[in-house]
């Protein structure tokens, strides 16, 4: 229903565009000249080029910015590799230290005790 209400909307607006737009003019591109053609014509079409490259505009921007998040998300999950790798070499290095503690044989001994 939306979509209907909005095609309404531009289609009126082009109606009124191309009532009071309808003057003759020629248009230069470079070597080629078009004539007669009319105002409301250039001016849909204008819009719609600047449509269209905003659209590209667009595009690129996210899909740069996709590459960046993807390195990011890349760097994020070496980091917490890297940290659970660290984690489990200090939880080694504790049972190891806490084995050569009670292997040799020296009581941990608390002065405050009675």
């Amino acid at each position: 229903m939306l979509i209907i209400i909005l095609i309404l909307i531009v289609g009126s607006m082009l109606v009124y565009i191309s009532q009071f737009n309808f003057q003759l003019i020629s248009v230069n591109l470079g070597f080629y000249v078009a004539k007669d053609i009319p105002l409301f014509y250039v001016i849909i079409i204008s819009m719609l080029v600047g449509l269209m490259l905003s659209y590209l505009i667009y595009l690129v921007h996210s899909i740069s910015h996709s590459f960046v998040l993807h390195g990011k998300n890349n760097e994020i999950k070496k980091n917490k590799k890297e940290a659970l790798e660290l984690t489990k070499r200090v939880h080694q290095l504790e049972i190891k230290n806490e084995k050569m503690g009670n292997d040799s044989g020296l009581e941990k001994r608390d002065m405050n005790a009675l």
